[in-house]
């Protein structure tokens, strides 16, 4: 049986990191293990901050909070809850999708860097954070970033841990900015519109002065795989409203005769709104079923997500919907991977990043989960590595 370190102390986390540094041994580094089976397998010990759980700060009135790497996400959503407060950038909860278990972790959550459909918006996952402690690949403890806005110091190195995937240092505690709770919401419904048609619209919509927060199509071959929740049959492009009532009800009421001239127009109210808008945020409709399908994230111009797939309907069979404006393509292969075929694809369209999200073990061993780097970039990745991960025993391998 593997080896797993579960350290229940930053100081346990970083003498048992120094050891396997001197031994040169591969750690595996996770959270709660909700996204097993992405990125390339790596072969070491499982190293993971389950046991670092707790809120250590939290004021309300500075909108700030600070957590142990290992709590678990819901946790930290309860005490937020209870004071009216969110994650603006919408935590997606992706075990579903990859068909794991475990408990989602704060510390996953940013290593990770895991947003949904606000993104566009509020940000990314890493656009909340504010400071970080994490062990380095020397056993090393280091503090980055600071607890409120102004504080600025090492922002670059916050930045840069998260969607590291756990390649950079091992992190043992995060600090990152909140936001009140919309009071209100409901989501504006266009039907009928084919993938070229919802992109417009969706531009159109973020164009007003209406303050959409979420803008989503659902192909009609995508759309039998979502619940009911209020959506007519057919092809779906949503457009979210969120805020005080009085405010919601008058931006829907200026957004939906505007968005006639698309197609036909209805309203989603708050509680099917919601669960909608989950169900996009977790990639519910492509939940892992046995088969493991491979499953692709590609991160596109809006106006080039699209021409991709129409394009790769030509030579295979794909299914897929769109976030973000059509920015965020989730696609989901019906045979093999298609990678060089996806990505050189997308190069034509504009270029962006295709990750491999979900795949059979041989197909993740054969295929790169990232989008290759550009040879500078690389270069430059694999400097950043070195200096705080000297003997690489992070995540080796994980991201290609």
């Amino acid at each position: 049986m593997a080896d797993i370190y579960e350290p229940e102390s930053e100081a346990d986390a970083a003498a048992m990191i120094a050891e396997a540094a001197r031994e040169g041994r591969a750690l595996a580094i996770s959270g709660g293990n909700t996204r097993a089976g992405f990125g390339q397998k790596v072969d070491g010990a499982t190293f993971t901050s389950k046991r670092l759980r707790g809120i250590t700060a939290y004021n309300p009135s500075e909108m700030t909070l600070t957590a142990l790497a290992g709590t678990p996400v819901a946790e930290i959503e309860a005490e937020l809850a209870d004071n009216g407060q969110m994650m603006a950038f919408e935590p997606a909860d992706h075990r579903m999708m990859m068909g794991t278990e475990g408990v989602p972790t704060i510390g996953g959550l940013f290593a990770s860097n895991t947003s949904g459909p606000r993104r566009f918006v509020a940000g990314a996952a890493r656009d909340s954070l504010l400071g970080i402690r994490f062990v380095n690949g020397a056993g090393e403890v280091i503090k980055s970033g600071g607890r409120v806005m102004k504080n600025v110091t090492g922002l670059d190195l916050v930045k840069l841990l998260a969607g590291s995937y756990g390649t950079l240092g091992f992190l043992t505690e995060v600090t990152f900015k909140v936001l009140p709770v919309p009071r209100a919401e409901a989501t504006v419904v266009v039907s009928g519109l084919n993938d070229a048609e919802a992109a417009i619209a969706m531009s159109a919509a973020l164009a007003t002065s209406c303050e959409v927060s979420g803008a989503a199509h659902l192909p009609e071959s995508v759309r039998w795989l979502f619940g009911k929740n209020g959506l007519p049959d057919g092809p779906a492009t949503l457009l979210r409203i969120e805020g005080v009532e009085s405010s919601v009800t008058d931006r829907v009421n200026r957004l939906k005769p505007f968005l006639q001239r698309y197609g036909a127009v209805s309203q989603i109210d708050q509680g099917d709104s919601q669960q909608i808008w989950r169900e996009i945020r977790d990639v519910t409709p492509f939940s892992e079923d046995g088969s493991c399908k491979p499953l692709w994230r590609i991160s596109c111009a809006p106006s080039a997500g699209h021409q991709l797939l129409a394009a790769l309907r030509l030579e295979t069979g794909v299914n897929a919907f769109f976030d973000w404006q059509g920015g965020l393509v989730w696609m989901q292969m019906e045979g093999d991977a298609e990678a060089d075929m996806i990505r050189t694809y997308l190069k034509r369209a504009g270029g962006g990043h295709a990750t491999l999200i979900r795949a059979r073990d041989n197909v993740r061993a054969a295929t790169s989960a990232f989008e290759p780097q550009e040879k500078g970039v690389a270069a430059l990745s694999a400097a950043v590595k070195a200096k705080l991960d000297p003997k690489g025993i992070f995540n080796p391998g994980r991201m290609g």
